[in-house]
């Protein structure tokens, strides 16, 4: 997608208003800023980036929580100071869990009114308990990447696909005799003990936990 950069008007900032619009509802989800390095990756990828302005840092949309923003269509404005990007919406916009950020309706009294529908879990929920995970993974991975001596996770490492493949074997194969068993604190230990060696599996094959996350969102 060509970008006519010279007639595009960010502000004094480097920055320009972006409008996030539901490409399939019309319902328009969130506005956010973006500068040009958050428009050029927003295109370059067809997912939604912004210029954080509080952390002064360039992120991805659904980065943590998984609620993505797949562009469908570009636009920018007659003034040529503002875009409105068309996207397919993952799950819910805001960080709230509500689909739109616009879910705060004035009334005629001036008083304000939450919209009612669906309310997803909020970003930080949604990640709830399972940032354990995460951070076993960032420890397998710093082991990859960062070997120390007598830790069981290099000996995997070092052992290879092979040594690894067999421990998920085995430890599925522990889950199956537990469960057979109907004892729920083997079962737990146990599943414990193959989550650790299939996150084992991942970080040797290279594949993130997020598309994992994303994998089961679209069977969802």
């Amino acid at each position: 997608m060509s970008i006519p950069w010279e007639q595009i008007k960010f502000d004094d900032n480097g920055l320009i208003p972006a409008i996030i619009q539901d490409a399939e509802t019309g319902k328009v989800l969130m506005l956010g800023y973006m500068n040009r390095e958050a428009v050029e990756k927003s295109l370059q990828t067809g997912r939604i980036h912004f210029w954080s302005r509080s952390r002064s840092k360039l992120w991805m949309k659904g980065e943590t929580s998984g609620h993505i923003q797949s562009i469908q269509e570009a636009y920018f404005d007659c003034d040529k100071d503002a875009l409105l990007l068309k996207v397919k919406q993952t799950v819910a916009a805001c960080h709230t869990g509500h689909f739109s950020c616009f879910h705060n309706k004035i009334d005629d009294h001036c008083g304000i009114m939450e919209e009612g529908g669906t309310v997803f879990q909020p970003d930080e929920v949604y990640q709830g308990n399972v940032t354990i995970l995460k951070e076993l993974y960032q420890v397998v991975m710093d082991r990859k990447n960062n070997p120390r001596e007598g830790s069981y996770t290099n000996y995997l490492f070092e052992k290879g696909l092979d040594k690894i493949l067999k421990k998920v074997g085995e430890e599925s194969a522990e889950v199956i005799i537990a469960s057979k068993n109907r004892s729920r604190g083997e079962v737990i230990y146990e599943v414990s003990d193959l989550l650790y060696h299939l996150i084992v599996l991942l970080a040797d094959q290279g594949i993130t936990l997020e598309e994992i996350y994303g994998e089961l969102r679209k069977r969802r």
